[in-house]
């Protein structure tokens, strides 16, 4: 068996890389990617924890997680579609506002 450690020296890199993402990127397809990788981050942690302790809570957690990251792409790619339409780029440092 793994032990619980690799799982969470996983996470951790995982989440620096959504992080990463999301502090040097301009593109908003790269801020929802990023967000998404710090999610899954997110649900590594409760997985593992949850094998450790040897109950479902931390995976039934993580199942309400993938839920809630499958709204967040539609909205995210809601929000991408107005913005590409009104600024004909994704660039999130050229929408100071969604007014023109």
């Amino acid at each position: 068996m793994v032990p619980v450690e690799w799982y969470l020296l996983l996470a951790a890199a995982v989440f620096c890389i959504g992080l990463f993402g999301i502090l040097t990127r301009s593109n908003a397809l790269l801020f929802l990617m990023s967000v998404e990788l710090m999610l899954n981050a997110a649900n590594i942690n409760l997985v593992a924890f949850s094998a450790y302790w040897g109950n479902v809570t931390g995976q039934t957690f993580g199942l309400f997680t993938m839920a809630l990251a499958a709204a967040e792409v539609a909205v995210g790619i809601g929000i991408i579609l107005v913005l590409y339409r009104n600024f004909d780029d994704v660039d999130v440092t050229l929408a100071k506002g969604m007014r023109r």
